[in-house]
């Protein structure tokens, strides 16, 4: 596996299937670049994180600027909204797991986060 260094520089690539998800070890070094926060599913098939706002109008912003990023990328996440906060969930569903993608997009969504 090749690793981006800068994760929040990096670009997705398209992923149609027909390689392998990373490993728990390979997803637990990229989690080491992400802001704290981030979790790994049980399952080891996705990451996700909470983040919270002070107010909807702050929630819907942060929504908002996360559907630019996951265009620009054209990988997109799992998101639940309430009034004060966005629960976040990647993975590459053409994988059935997790793949350099995920941490790609989850690096840019945490420069949104102040």
């Amino acid at each position: 596996m090749t690793i981006v260094c800068d994760l929040s520089s990096g670009r997705c690539k398209p992923c149609e299937g027909g390689v392998p998800a990373l490993t728990r070890e390979e997803a637990q070094v990229l989690m080491a670049q992400l802001e704290e926060g981030w979790q790994i599913s049980d399952d080891g098939k996705q990451i996700f994180r909470d983040f919270s706002f002070k107010g909807f109008y702050r929630t819907m912003a942060f929504v908002n600027a996360m559907a630019w990023i996951a265009n620009n990328e054209n990988h997109h996440p799992d998101f639940e909204v309430g009034y004060n906060h966005c629960l976040v969930r990647f993975t590459t569903h053409a994988i059935d797991g997790l793949s350099e993608n995920d941490f790609i997009c989850a690096a840019k969504v945490d420069a949104l986060n102040p």
